[in-house]
């Protein structure tokens, strides 16, 4: 009988043993332990918002300047400095300062290359990034194919928008709504109105973010059901937004003062 408990006791403890060997072979793969990835804690990351924000702040007042000079709207050469170059963090505007991907053609300057429509195409390179943005204006100003687009209202972003694909700009059909889209979000169109000495609208806006009478627009939304929430009309808001027609984005900032 005590045989048998001893012979059971043997038992037991290979067992024991035999489980434990098991387990480590789950955790390691060879002598490395496998590791359970696990989020990045470096840091809180940019949201792109801000850094579309930062890159406004220092280039509104070159791209009003331009718009004295050339009578382009500071809205749009803004909306397509953020696009082009990726709010400045695009390549081309990293290496070579070009923020507007203009490529060599008749260029005597300074050059970089890199893939675009083709590989390793050749695109111009600036001392300084205000120089890519007076090459962009004389780009527009001194070809022919852009010249109806001088005969809109210098505040008319949305026909320059449009113009811009239609004179050959762009290849892309949505790159009209992508330029109004950055316009409005970021409400590009008060630098227009400060060139042209109508700060009426940027002044309202503050007062009325004071007094909490902003409504940002969500999915869904349009001026009409905004006007019903707030109380106000279309009309009211259309005058108060100096919007040309019913058309809103998402992210936009509606004065609802009724």
């Amino acid at each position: 009988m005590k045989s048998k408990h001893i012979l059971i006791l043997i038992l037991t403890v290979m067992f024991t043993a035999s489980c434990g060997s098991k387990k480590k072979t789950v955790t390691q793969r060879g002598d490395t332990p496998v590791r359970v990835s696990q989020p990045s804690t470096s840091g809180p990351t940019t949201r792109y918002a801000d850094v579309v924000q930062g890159y406004i702040n220092e280039y509104a007042g070159i791209a009003m300047e331009e718009m004295r000079l050339y009578k382009i709207p500071a809205s749009i050469t803004l909306a397509q400095g953020i696009l082009e170059s990726g709010a400045g963090r695009g390549d081309l505007s990293k290496r070579a300062n070009n923020h507007f991907g203009i490529k060599c053609h008749e260029w005597k300057g300074e050059m970089v290359y890199h893939d675009d429509d083709r590989s390793q195409e050749c695109f111009r390179k600036y001392k300084d990034a205000k120089y890519s943005y007076r090459d962009h204006s004389l780009f527009l100003a001194e070809r022919k194919r852009y010249t109806d687009l001088f005969d809109l209202k210098i505040d008319d972003y949305k026909g320059w928008a449009k113009g811009l694909r239609a004179a050959g700009y762009a290849t892309d059909r949505l790159y009209p709504n992508k330029l109004i889209d950055l316009i409005e979000r970021y409400e590009l169109y008060t630098f227009d109105d400060e060139v042209l000495g109508n700060g009426k609208r940027r002044t309202s806006v503050v007062v009325a973010q004071q007094e909490g009478k902003i409504h940002n627009v969500q999915k869904g939304d349009t001026l009409y059901n905004i006007a019903k929430r707030y109380n106000t009309s279309v009309e009211a808001l259309q005058r108060n937004n100096n919007l040309r027609d019913t058309s809103i984005s998402i992210g936009q900032a509606i004065i609802v003062e009724p």
